[in-house]
């Protein structure tokens, strides 16, 4: 049985519906007015070995805040209930993600406490109607909203698509591997996640 969610946030702002399956490999279907947002998500997701489909309107066109913001928040809700009780997840994963030149550090901890710490230092403005200051939010919005401790470092890299793009894959690939069942036992010695 797969471990699934379907979850819409529908505001003034935008409509947000996000379909995740963390289980089965498939389908990455992403739809935003951000192209360079849709291939970042599209590179986690596939990485992440699910299934998704991922449809983001913006009813406002002020910029791309909105969009970013409201779509980690639904990702985030989504990962959290498919993760459902816990029962026998890894919980912890990390990894360093390299994209040619760039190197950068990736660690989660399916915790409950939603936090995101994100050192990307980026300098440009943005990449394909994607605002730079907006790659450290969504990571940080995702967590919160995912209830997962997230740490992203960059090590090394100049291009900043390179940099981006192993920031989010790798996310993928450590989201896949920290909510792995391995056990039945909930993974804490408080008794709760």
């Amino acid at each position: 049985m797969s471990r699934l969610a379907r979850i819409k946030r529908d505001t003034k702002e935008t409509e947000i519906e996000v379909l995740l399956d963390i289980d089965t490999p498939g389908e990455v279907e992403v739809s935003t007015p951000v192209p360079f947002f849709n291939h970042m998500l599209n590179s986690m997701l596939f990485h992440m070995n699910s299934t998704t489909k991922i449809i983001a309107k913006d009813k406002q066109n002020y910029d791309d805040h909105h969009i970013v913001e409201d779509t980690a928040i639904v990702l985030g809700e989504a990962f959290k209930e498919a993760l459902g009780n816990k029962a026998g997840i890894r919980r912890f994963f990390s990894l360093f993600t390299p994209m040619d030149e760039a190197l950068v550090l990736i660690a989660i901890d399916i915790s409950g406490r939603g936090m995101g710490i994100v050192d990307l230092d980026l300098k440009r403005e943005q990449i394909g109607g994607l605002s730079m200051e907006n790659v450290p939010h969504f990571f940080r919005t995702f967590a919160q909203n995912a209830g997962i401790t997230l740490h992203i470092k960059k090590f090394g890299g100049e291009n900043e698509h390179h940099i981006i793009e192993a920031a989010f894959k790798g996310l993928g690939i450590s989201l896949y591997e920290a909510s792995r069942i391995i056990n039945n036992r909930l993974p804490t010695t408080k008794g709760l996640l």
